[in-house]
């Protein structure tokens, strides 16, 4: 049985995509899945399962749908690739308030990643690294044109950004569960 982190984009406190986080565990311990825990309002649960990691993505996302009507993607990783891309961050050196993880649901295509890379976003920074677009702002996130919207709409793929402090206690909770 692998061990996932499970990252819901879009979740809202109130509204359409509305998701109760006790009553989300529940469904997904209901539906199989073992040992979740969820981690603030912003949709972001650790749990056990023996599904392959599309189709947990596809039977989180249907449970949502089916259970809260909301349109959410999910994206999921196993415990070890999320401790991979936490400790692949390319800018340990910078203060841990400026630094922003970018899950990508899938592939983008490789001309919208190098018109990504081309993309003149100083003061900030972004790199790609094997399908995470790390982030780094010069001053915070709500000042700067590049956000979870704005890279969705230039690669044409759905994201879910975390910031540091969210990686590293779901690095944590993966691995104390």
């Amino acid at each position: 049985m692998e061990r996932y982190v499970i990252l819901l984009r879009g979740v809202m406190p109130t509204g359409r995509n509305s998701v109760p986080m006790a009553p989300l565990r529940a469904a997904l311990r209901a539906a199989g899945l073992h040992d979740v825990v969820s981690y603030i309002q912003s949709g972001n649960i650790v749990a056990r399962s023996d599904l392959a990691q599309g189709a947990l993505e596809q039977l989180v996302h249907q449970l949502i749908q089916r259970e809260f009507g909301g349109e959410l993607t999910i994206v999921a990783r196993t415990a070890s690739q999320f401790h991979m891309i936490f400790q692949r961050n390319p800018y340990p050196e910078i203060d841990r308030k400026r630094i922003y993880f970018t899950l990508l649901a899938e592939r983008a295509v490789p001309e919208r990643i190098e018109a990504l890379q081309a993309r003149d976003i100083a003061p900030d920074e972004l790199q790609l690294i094997d399908g995470v677009i790390y982030l780094r702002y010069a001053t915070q996130l709500s000042h700067s044109p590049v956000n979870n919207n704005a890279l969705e709409r230039w690669l044409k793929v759905a994201a879910t950004t975390r910031n540091y402090n969210t990686m590293e206690k779901l690095v944590h909770l993966s691995t104390e569960h």
